[in-house]
């Protein structure tokens, strides 16, 4: 359903959603994705992905419960998304409004964003 991986050499915590979520496994992904965060020594700043390739769009109701769960997780610095289905991103962007998110088609794309210098992911 999902996996995810701190990656220290690049600060990114990469995470990539495989499956539908149900509301109960969307409380054990935030649940155990805060835990892993304090683990990891991350710290607010770090750059974000989530690889939702695989699947167009999560049910409402499990989505909704990622959102609620994890609005007061630590802040990235930039946040890739990628979704090639306009209804994903059409979910994506009505629950992310932050200003340093952005949509990709293609992971390599996401990636070359997220390690850019900030003047060139301006």
């Amino acid at each position: 359903m999902y996996a995810y991986d701190f990656r220290h050499d690049l600060n990114l915590l990469d995470i990539r959603w495989t499956g539908l979520f149900t509301p109960e496994i969307a409380t054990r992904y935030a649940r155990e994705l805060v835990d892993a965060f304090r683990r990891s020594g991350f710290r607010p700043g770090y750059r974000l992905r989530i690889d939702m390739s695989d699947i167009a769009v999560q049910p409402r109701e499990a989505i909704m419960t990622v959102h609620e769960c994890l609005r007061d997780f630590p802040r990235a610095s930039r946040i890739a998304m990628i979704n090639r289905s306009a209804i994903g991103r059409q979910q994506i962007a009505r629950l992310m409004t932050q200003p340093y998110l952005r949509v990709f088609d293609r992971a390599e794309d996401s990636l070359a964003w997220l390690t850019a210098s900030e003047e060139v992911a301006a």
